[in-house]
């Protein structure tokens, strides 16, 4: 039976991005997005959910989510969800869905600009370069333990 791992989303940054680096210097961006839903509850009214996901980032996409993309700017994420799992100081056995964004569009422009859809994202200061600890070989690029 064939298989399918493909979520496509539009959402908000709750946050300006983290960028590090790995000891290869490849660039790892994690950022997290603010879905909103709007829908009639059972008694008619008008209702709103928000749905909060986090998105990892792996090279130049990583690098220039950094460079352009700031809290509250909305964006486009394609990509596919992975399962994280780790034991917790407690020995506690935990575990997180993500998205690992494979492509990336940016939306709107400059935030409280009246002409944002025709506007170019405004490019922000280069991110400064953060190793992460632990050396990673291109198999194991997707359990960062951070």
């Amino acid at each position: 039976m064939p298989n399918l791992n493909k979520v496509m989303l539009i959402g908000n940054l709750t946050r300006d991005p983290e960028i590090k680096y790995t000891p290869k210097g490849t660039a790892v961006g994690d950022l997290s997005l603010a879905i909103n839903r709007s829908f009639k509850g059972d008694n008619g009214e008008r209702q709103e959910e928000t749905t909060f996901v986090d998105v990892t980032l792996w090279g130049k996409t990583a690098e220039l989510a950094g460079q352009y993309l700031a809290k509250g700017r909305p964006v486009f994420i394609e990509g596919r969800l992975q399962l994280d799992t780790w034991q917790d100081k407690d020995g506690q056995k935990r575990s997180k869905m993500k998205v690992i964004g494979e492509t990336m569009q940016f939306l709107g422009g400059k935030p409280g600009d009246a002409q944002e859809e025709r506007q170019q994202p405004q490019r922000r200061e280069p991110v400064k370069r953060e190793t992460v600890d632990e050396v990673f070989t291109d198999d194991d690029s997707s359990e960062i333990p951070f």
